[in-house]
C-alpha cells in the first residue's frame, strides 16, 4: 500500500509543524511552505528521524522552479517526492528518479479536461487532488488516469478523509493539526 498504510501524510506549514512530525509516528510528511536557504538542514533533520519528506516545489521561497531548479533539488537536497502544478518540474522529477506528485486545483469542468491532457504528457507517478472533498471526482480522476491519488484541501474531518480514501485516495495531504493527530500512530 502507498506510504505504509497512512491515511494522512501531514503538511508543514512552518517550522512548529515540521518539529512536530519529527517526533511522530509518522514516516511520510509533505513540506508546504519554506525557503530555499532552509532546505538542506530541514532535509538533513528529517533523515536524521527517518522521516520521508515530499516537497512542494511551487512553494519554495527564493527558488523559481526551473529545469535547474528541480536538479539542484533532486540531486542536492533529495526530497522523497516532489509537488508541483507545473509540467516541467514533474518531468525533471521523473528523469531524475524522484516521486512526482502533479498538483491539480479542480475548479469546473474545463479544469477538469485540461487537467487530463496535462496528465497525458506528464504520467506523474501521483496525482494531488485539490479540493479534495469532492469523492465522485477522486474517483473518476483515478479510473480514467488509472494514477494513484492523493486528496488535499479543505478536508476538515474525519469522515472527510474517509470519503476521500473510500472513494480511491490512496492518502490525505492536511495541515489539520486535529487529523494529524487523530491518524497518528
Amino acid at each position: 500500500m502507498a506510504f505504509h498504510g497512512q491515511k494522512i501524510l501531514p503538511a508543514a506549514r512552518h517550522m512548529k509543524h515540521f518539529e512536530r512530525i519529527l517526533k511522530s509516528s509518522y514516516e511520510y510528511a509533505v513540506f508546504l511552505d519554506t525557503h530555499v536557504a532552509q532546505l538542506k538542514n530541514i532535509y538533513q533533520m528529517a533523515r536524521d528521524h527517518g522521516k520521508k519528506m515530499l516537497l512542494h516545489a511551487d512553494l519554495v521561497q527564493g527558488l523559481k522552479t526551473d529545469d535547474y531548479a528541480v536538479e539542484y533539488l533532486c540531486q542536492d537536497i533529495k526530497p522523497y517526492g516532489l509537488i508541483s502544478t507545473r509540467a516541467g518540474v514533474i518531468l525533471k522529477a521523473k528523469q531524475k528518479g524522484v516521486v512526482a506528485i502533479q498538483r491539480l486545483f479542480l475548479l469546473d469542468t474545463l479544469a477538469l479536461e485540461k487537467s487530463y491532457v496535462l496528465l497525458e504528457k506528464t504520467q506523474p507517478d501521483y496525482i494531488e487532488v485539490l479540493p479534495g472533498i469532492m469523492p465522485e471526482i477522486i474517483t473518476e480522476v483515478h479510473e480514467r488516469t488509472n494514477i494513484p491519488i492523493l486528496a488535499g484541501g479543505l478536508i476538515r474531518s474525519a469522515e472527510d478523509v474517509e470519503k476521500a480514501i473510500k472513494a480511491g485516495a490512496s492518502a490525505v495531504t492536511t495541515s489539520n493539526e486535529q487529523l494529524i493527530k487523530q491518524y497518528g500512530r
